[in-house]
């Protein structure tokens, strides 16, 4: 049963890593390949690490915490990063394949 769940996480978070990194890989612009490794990748190595944790704490005595405590810091400090980037493209006007909010509005009230 312990393997099903073993097997289960492990190939989640690997198609949640790969997806991620394709959409790193792939996405257009600054801000949309942003969400590739803040997103998916941190979901995948999330589900990585808690497998990790299980099967030490199968197969040794007592709970394997090194693990969740990695988790817990990649799930706190991926979405600071990625908005501390976002943060700074916005500051440095990095182009963005989105119009921006006015120009937008502009192009409504245009017939």
């Amino acid at each position: 049963m312990i393997d099903i769940l073993l097997s289960l996480l492990i190939l989640t978070g690997a198609v949640f890593t790969f997806i991620g990194s394709l959409g790193l890989a792939r996405l257009r612009d600054f801000y949309t390949r942003l969400h590739g490794p803040t997103k998916a990748t941190t979901l995948g190595v999330g589900c990585l690490l808690i497998a990790s944790a299980v099967y030490f704490s199968v197969r040794e005595e007592g709970v394997s915490l090194h693990e969740v405590l990695v988790t817990l810091f990649l799930f706190i400090t991926a979405p600071v990063s990625a908005h501390l980037l976002a943060k700074a493209a916005l500051h440095l006007k990095v182009h963005s394949l989105a119009p921006e909010p006015e120009q937008a509005r502009n192009e409504e009230q245009i017939p």
